[in-house]
């Protein structure tokens, strides 16, 4: 089985980003509330989006390297459900399809009890190392 780093950004780092699992399949991810929050107090939106980003980039940057190419990202979007208030979320990123030339993720972020935050959907193109 291969194995994958995958170095965080600055902004992962500041968001307290931690990788659990990483494959082209699956990357599995948490984060703080406490330190991501708006002025309610509150896991902020775009923090999640930021995460499900992270994730579902990392799936595709991984994918892509299999095939000797690199991923870059062209859409993603962003469901909020709920609100996080204390705690870890976990953002999962699975593969909904994983071609030549493009691949998209799924990624659900839920909190400590497993209700469902926030449904991500990222596309990436899959493209030749400049």
């Amino acid at each position: 089985m291969q194995q994958w780093q995958i170095q965080l950004g600055e902004l992962d780092k500041k968001m307290g980003v931690e990788v659990l699992e990483q494959s082209p399949e699956k990357v599995v991810a948490t984060m703080p509330v406490e330190g991501n929050t708006q002025s309610f107090g509150l896991l902020h939106g775009g923090a999640m989006a930021c995460l499900a980003e992270a994730v579902g980039s990392w799936a595709a940057v991984i994918h892509a390297s299999t095939l000797g190419k690199v991923a870059v990202g062209v859409d993603i979007n962003a469901t909020h459900h709920a609100s996080g208030r204390a705690g870890l979320v976990t953002a999962t990123a699975t593969a909904i399809k994983l071609g030549r030339t493009l691949c998209s993720h799924e990624v659900i972020i839920t909190d400590e009890d497993g209700k469902r935050l926030c449904t991500a959907r990222i596309t990436n193109a899959v493209v030749d190392k400049k």
